[in-house]
């Protein structure tokens, strides 16, 4: 069950390349973001790696680091992904949280699912939700 709201960001990839061709493509991607999470503002560094699954959708595993005024935080997830003919690409997925940052540390125990939609020239957008 989703809980409440615990992130947004907007941003823009900042790089992609290819990781190898064969079996199958998987390309690298790398973006950064102006965050809001738990209410406070931060900015958002990821990379993340996707590949075709044989149904056409992509799969994706990625990392990133939070920067805020109260800490740092890093996060690790994955998501199932769909590209769109026009080169937009959209994922829904799962995150967890790292931070010794007091205001930030509830994130130590929750399991986030977000949203991410990243349009034709590089532009994302995420939300996440508590998993409850």
């Amino acid at each position: 069950m989703l809980g409440e709201l615990i992130g947004e960001g907007q941003g823009k990839r900042t790089g992609r390349r290819v990781v190898c061709t064969e079996p199958n493509f998987k390309v690298e991607v790398s973006f950064e973001s102006a965050e809001k999470i738990m209410g406070i503002d931060g900015f958002n560094i990821g990379t993340y790696v996707s590949w075709p699954k044989p149904d056409g959708s992509l799969y994706g595993e990625g990392e990133g680091v939070v920067a805020t005024a109260e800490g740092m935080m890093t996060w690790k997830g994955s998501a199932v992904g769909h590209l769109s003919q026009t080169g937009a690409v959209s994922y829904r997925g799962s995150l967890s949280y790292l931070t010794s940052a007091p205001k930030l540390s509830k994130l130590n125990g929750v399991a986030g699912v977000f949203e991410l939609e990243v349009d034709a020239n590089g532009n994302t957008h995420a939300k996440i939700w508590e998993w409850k």
